[in-house]
């Protein structure tokens, strides 16, 4: 019997929309935690990231009506703790800080990253980026998005992501090589 991972606690989603707060509470329980770890990566302040989990929440049950099981109700989430935080970075500016030079074609040279690099100085490198260059590889590396999608995420066209992609890398090993 294969079950079709859209329909994911589906019966939970169906409760919630009916205003069943219990189910939504069970919601909350499930996914609070990962939630929270992916506004986290693009947030790196635990206040700011407390902040915006908790409005993605109110707004994603405000909005249960409007969830059609196209997808998985953690992948719309997800969507929304994602766009969320975008949205509280650009309004704090810092988002667009470092994406300067947009229409500059992305560089060619490819900067190998060598394999024995320990995570520990990938993640000190990553929290010493520019905040465009990390939200660029969180959303590329770490969340999955191709660069069409950051493109609509962030505003920006999609060659500017994968530039802002390339440099961000760049900047990375330079960052790593450095520690």
């Amino acid at each position: 019997m294969e079950a079709n991972v859209r329909f994911t606690h589906q019966a939970l989603v169906e409760q919630s929309k009916a205003g069943n707060q219990n189910a939504q509470y069970q919601l909350y329980g499930l996914y609070v935690d990962a939630m929270f770890n992916v506004a986290m990566r693009l947030l790196t302040i635990r206040e700011d990231a407390e902040d915006v989990l908790q409005e993605s929440f109110v707004e994603a049950f405000k909005k249960l009506d409007t969830f059609r099981f196209e997808s998985t109700f953690g992948a719309w989430l997800k969507r929304i703790v994602i766009n969320r935080s975008i949205n509280h970075l650009k309004a704090k500016r810092l988002l667009l800080s470092s994406l300067e030079n947009e229409g500059e074609p992305a560089e060619e040279e490819e900067t190998e990253l060598v394999p024995d690099f320990e995570i520990e100085k990938i993640k000190m490198g990553l929290g010493q980026l520019p905040e465009g260059y990390k939200q660029i590889i969180t959303l590329y590396l770490i969340e999955g998005y191709d660069h069409v999608e950051i493109g609509q995420i962030l505003g920006i066209s999609t060659s500017t992501s994968k530039s802002q992609y390339h440099r961000a890398k760049k900047k990375l090993v330079q960052i790593v090589n450095e520690l």
